[in-house]
């Protein structure tokens, strides 16, 4: 069974060694580990504007108490739904946790806190174009991908 907390400092090594491990997997990109350790801390921390209302869940096996996902909240305002619209970030499951639930575990317990937070609107999140897996598992959830496409410009 999964059970999902939210992360705390104990956690931070973890989930940036899952951030390094997702950005290779998923996009062939080499990120630096001191780098994304700061990155964590800082929005476990909350120690820069951008990450105020930010915040870490972790998925745990409960028969081992073995981490084995994680993901970030971040908030943005909404001013069409007068309400605050979470964007799910960083999403990583451990591969031998693949396909058992881990993120249907996580993404209920969003839509959950969602569902129950009157200022809270909906849920929402960016994919690689490439990544056809995580594409199925949040179409099967019942997400889509219809209204948005996004663009970005990344300094170099």
């Amino acid at each position: 069974m999964i059970r999902i907390r939210k992360a705390q400092d104990n956690d931070l090594e973890e989930i940036a060694r899952y951030q390094v491990a997702m950005a290779l997997e998923t996009e062939s990109m080499t990120l630096d580990l001191d780098t994304v350790l700061k990155g964590v801390h800082a929005a476990l921390h909350r120690t820069n504007p951008a990450t105020a209302g930010a915040q870490y869940y972790i998925a745990e096996d409960t028969h081992t108490n073995q981490a084995v996902g994680c993901t970030l909240t971040l908030p943005e305002w909404s001013d069409w739904r007068n309400g605050v619209v979470w964007w799910i970030h960083s999403v990583y499951v451990i591969p031998t946790y693949r396909g058992k639930g881990v993120f249907k575990a996580i993404y209920e317990h969003l839509k959950t806190e969602v569902e129950t937070q009157s200022d809270l609107r909906g849920l929402r999140l960016f994919v690689d174009q490439s990544n056809k897996r995580a594409q199925a598992v949040y179409k099967k959830l019942g997400m889509n991908g219809d209204h948005y496409q996004l663009y970005e410009w990344m300094k170099t």
